[in-house]
């Protein structure tokens, strides 16, 4: 299959399916217990109707956006993802190089297979890291600093994630991070033998910013949801939330927030931006759907947060009824990774161009110039909240 044969999302995920072991593709897919939310986050963009405006001079259109201090070529932001090796032997500094030569801000996560340092190097463009509370907080400062020296604009705390969410497909898949051969793969393995060898050739899967000290050095060897349940702070609170906003002094983000209440005491604590997302239906099922927490946000907050919708995004238009709903940018994690395995940072350029085409077109058959400028106006008014 070739780019070219590919004219949306979906087509990527297809050749995705057909890059990936069955054991990784469906890591890359699986929900929590029973996926409820992963579809409903999907599913939610369809309630939200478009009223298009007409006889406007829509002959140019603008995407451009300012968020995090960053100012972006479009309304997007590649999400942090774990363990980029699973999907393609270019890792993450193929994704942000692919998000530099597009103007769009790519987030590293803690749980990466590239260093910040080594990330940093690859791509001068806008970066957040995402990082957790740990135990060891010591652990998080040194991230912190590692990220401030290297030039990172953002920074990025993941809220929903005290422990690994209950992934029943990985179980029976018999899936780990970082994966293992054992019988009941083989076959899956032996059908897609360019993944194994350069598996095999170019391994390369560590969690790279955890390799330093202990207890991060075990992390090598430790199993993800292992490291989560053993390493990350249940106990962690908003004062803690505060500490670490303002070691980092910085835009400062709160990821995994969905109640208008938490948004309020969010900017208690001195984040400038939450990410509101479910960890892509990963961790509680049966959470709400980002897109539908966006209005009772906004209402809540006004202007003092910038609010970035994370989780369902598969078309420019769902970024469009996103931000007219009041979001101020998107991110999205699994496209890109289709994207990443299917033709490695070739791929995730395609993605991008793909995006941008689909914004603007959205933007002028909307009747709406400028991105900024989309409002509930846009949208249908028996759809809003």
């Amino acid at each position: 299959m070739r780019l070219s044969n590919c004219h949306n999302i979906e087509d990527l995920r297809q050749w995705s399916r057909r890059r990936l072991p069955p054991r990784i593709f469906g890591f890359l897919e699986g929900g929590a217990d029973d996926e409820w939310t992963l579809q409903h986050n999907l599913n939610a963009y369809q309630r939200y109707e478009f009223a298009t405006r007409c006889l406007l001079d829509v002959a140019n259109v603008s995407l451009c956006i300012r968020i995090l201090g960053c100012d972006l070529a479009m309304p997007l932001i590649l999400s942090p993802v774990a363990g980029m090796r699973l999907f393609h032997h270019e890792k993450e500094c193929a994704v942000a190089r692919a998000a530099n030569g597009h103007g769009v801000l790519f987030s590293l996560s803690t749980m990466a297979t590239s260093s910040i340092e080594e990330v940093s190097e690859a791509s001068p463009g806008p970066k957040m890291f995402q990082v957790y509370l740990h135990k060891d907080r010591g652990l998080t400062k040194e991230l912190v600093a590692r990220c401030r020296a290297a030039g990172y604009q953002a920074l990025c705390l993941t809220v929903d994630a005290p422990v690994a969410g209950n992934r029943e497909r990985d179980k029976r898949s018999g899936m780990r991070m970082p994966p293992t051969l054992d019988w009941r793969s083989l076959g899956g393995y032996l059908r897609r033998p360019a993944w194994v060898l350069r598996h095999l050739v170019q391994p390369g899967f560590r969690f790279a910013n955890l390799a330093a000290g202990a207890p991060g050095a075990k992390a090598v060897a430790m199993r993800a949801d292992q490291y989560i349940d053993s390493q990350f702070d249940r106990s962690a609170t908003w004062q803690d939330a505060a500490w670490l906003a303002s070691l980092w002094g910085g835009p400062f983000v709160l990821k995994g927030v969905l109640a208008a209440e938490d948004a309020q005491r969010a900017i208690d604590v001195g984040a400038t931006a939450i990410m509101i997302s479910n960890h892509g239906g990963r961790q509680l099922d049966g959470a709400a759907a980002p897109i539908d927490c966006v209005q009772p946000i906004r209402q809540a907050v006004g202007n003092s947060l910038e609010l970035i919708v994370d989780g369902g995004i598969r078309r420019g238009a769902h970024v469009l009824k996103a931000l007219a709903l009041g979001a101020d940018c998107c991110a999205f994690g699994r496209p890109y990774i289709y994207a990443l395995s299917a033709d490695g940072q070739r791929g995730v350029e395609w993605l991008l161009d793909l995006m941008r085409t689909e914004l603007q077109r959205g933007l002028a058959l909307l009747g709406c110039p400028l991105v900024t400028e989309l409002s509930e106006r846009f949208l249908h008014g028996v759809c809003l909240r």
